[in-house]
């Protein structure tokens, strides 16, 4: 299949205007795949500025840089008008410091964080990992602090940090965020499982469903509905909410930091993880609605829908 000359002509175009373009899905701020947000990650902790482009809103550039460069998948990055690859290579080019050489930034400190993983979740690990042999846990923290475990291959470039027998592997980004972090195994109403506690973390506090109607009628909290736009779209949001997959987290983390901020989902669980960003933020009065809008449904409102 050949590539028709305009889309040929658009994206050379691009690469000859800005030396580092980044073809993606979404936005450097709003990712819409776990790919491109994990070289947008990178390349905002490196680069002031770069250009996306976002091919879920140009089908033709979508298909067009597949066959412009003979790769298959997006996220792809040029630099100086090459491709340099996809999440893979950007990740492992990361991780080894190729990529601050390529743009001339200072390396990373590369010395190990200092952790603490408690007992109950270094027998948690070990139990989870008990069949993985050959496999590392690895511990990716965004610009955002939000945070996820994955087991994967070591790598020779890995910065690797042990505590209570347990080795943890970072890249550069994630150990300069992760110093001083407390890993603990918690039982929640949502379940089981690892969380992070960073240096000086604020607690983030449990509201029920009728002590946030309470909160709304007095106007002194300000709620963030945290759900997709196929959330909003089955059941509206609260009259009061501001809308995090409108405003986004750059916008709304401008607030004040004394402000005080309950955050709602479908049934609670992803807005205790983003009101754990908040947190790490320094937002000292961060509160999680338990039950989430299914809750609301069920026990304030019984005109919104449940689904």
């Amino acid at each position: 299949m050949s590539l028709a000359t305009p889309v040929r002509d658009r994206i050379e175009s691009l690469l000859k205007e800005h030396r580092v373009v980044l073809f993606m899905k979404g936005t450097r701020h709003a990712p819409q795949c776990g790919f491109s947000a994990a070289v947008a990650n990178i390349l905002n902790d490196i680069l002031p500025d770069y250009h996306t482009v976002n091919v879920l809103e140009d089908p033709e550039i979508r298909e067009g840089i597949k066959e412009y460069g003979q790769w298959p998948t997006i996220p792809q990055l040029y630099v100086d008008g090459d491709l340099l690859g996809g999440a893979d290579i950007v990740r492992q080019m990361f991780t080894s410091g190729e990529l601050y050489t390529l743009f001339g930034v200072a390396p990373p400190d590369r010395t190990p964080p200092e952790i603490t993983i408690t007992d109950k979740a270094a027998e948690a690990i070990r139990q989870g990992t008990a069949d993985a042999s050959g496999l590392a846990l690895h511990l990716e923290i965004g610009p955002n602090y939000q945070a996820g475990f994955q087991l994967a291959p070591a790598g020779a470039t890995d910065i690797v940090a042990v505590s209570n027998g347990i080795e943890v592997h970072f890249d550069p980004s994630s150990a300069t965020r992760a110093k001083g972090i407390v890993i603990d195994w918690v039982s929640t109403v949502q379940g089981e499982g690892l969380s992070l506690k960073f240096p000086g973390a604020v607690e983030i506090h449990a509201l029920t469903v009728h002590q946030l109607k309470q909160r709304l009628e007095a106007g002194d909290i300000t709620l963030i509905d945290v759900r997709p736009a196929e959330g909003l779209a089955a059941a509206a949001p609260l009259p009061q909410a501001r809308l995090l997959d409108k405003e986004g987290y750059e916008a709304l983390s401008a607030l004040p930091k004394d402000t005080e901020l309950a955050f709602i989902c479908h049934h609670g669980i992803s807005s205790r993880n983003v009101a754990e960003r908040f947190v790490a933020h320094g937002f000292t009065k961060v509160y999680n609605v338990e039950g989430g809008m299914d809750a609301w449904a069920q026990y304030i409102d019984s005109s919104v829908p449940r689904y």
